[in-house]
Parts: C-alpha cells; structure tokens; sequence
C-alpha cells in the first residue's frame, strides 16, 4: 500500500466535488483525506486527495480522474517537491488548574488559543501530519472534548509546473 496525493484544478461549477466523490465511491476507493476551496480565479477549485493503494489502483484513481469533465488538471505531488499542511482545532477539557499546562504544550508546538473558557480551552494547530500527531500525542493526559481536522491541502514547490488558464 501507498499514499498519493492528487492536486486537483478544476471548474467551479456546482456538484463537482460530489461528482469526484461518487467516482470514488462507484469504483471503491478509498479516500484517507479531500479538501476544496476556490483558487484565486472564482472560475476554478483546487481540491486536494489523499488515497492509498497499490500501483494499479493509484493509476487507475489518475485515469478515472482525469476523464472527468470538470478536470482542468491532476498532478500526483510527491513529498520531496510538494508543501503539505493541515489544521486541527482541539478543544480540550482545561480547568483553572490545568490551563497553563496546556497552554505551554501549545506554546511548544506555536499552537494558537483561539477560545478560552471556564472549563476548557480551544487550540488551533496548522502543519503538516507529524506535526499535529506529535501535538495530539502529547495531549494524551488531557481530555479532548472535540476534535476537527481538516485533511491534507497541497502545492508543489516552486514557480516552474504552475498552470495558467
């Protein structure tokens, strides 16, 4: 098993993230993370995919992909040349107590606080996987009332593969 991460450009009409979905689902792939959002031209998304699976179902993810009409592009972004980062956003039970010790655990990771309570705090971490794993693991004593997580959003390094429509 292997994970490829697909970068997407595609029009931004409605039901395109949906139609992607469903290819996905139809043919029984699996997706460990997706995120969309629109790019700086409002005509087009990027929509980011993590997948895993052998060669074959990776090439065949790529030629599936590309047959869609909404597909302007697809590059496989491999780690060495690419920028990976995801958000978390963990609310973690912190009494008067135990506040300062999360607070210094976010601190050695330039966590944000982004919400403080009488009995809990927020916390906002963005990076790449290792990253926030290393974070939540070091969090392991606290309770973690909520957790949200983004998925993977990539870009390949440099100026030299970018595509102009």
């Amino acid at each position: 098993m292997r994970r490829q991460v697909y970068s997407l450009l595609v029009d931004n009409n409605p039901g395109v993230l949906s139609r992607i979905a469903m290819l996905f689902s139809r043919r029984g792939y699996s997706i460990d993370s997706i995120t969309a959002g629109m790019t700086a031209d409002p005509r087009f998304t990027r929509i980011t995919i993590v997948s895993s699976g052998d060669e074959l179902i990776l090439s065949q993810i790529e030629k599936q992909v590309r047959k869609l009409v909404d597909v302007r592009e697809i590059k496989l972004l491999k780690d060495e040349d690419s920028v990976y980062r995801e958000l978390i956003m963990v609310k973690v039970r912190a009494d008067a107590r135990t506040r300062s010790e999360v607070i210094s655990v976010a601190d050695i990771f330039r966590a944000k606080i982004v919400d403080v309570e009488k009995e809990s705090l927020m916390v906002e971490l963005t990076g790449n996987q290792s990253k926030l794993d290393a974070f939540l693991k070091l969090l392991d004593g606290y309770e973690i009332l909520e957790l949200a997580r983004t998925g993977i959003t990539a870009l390949e390094r440099g100026s030299k593969n970018v595509t102009y429509l």
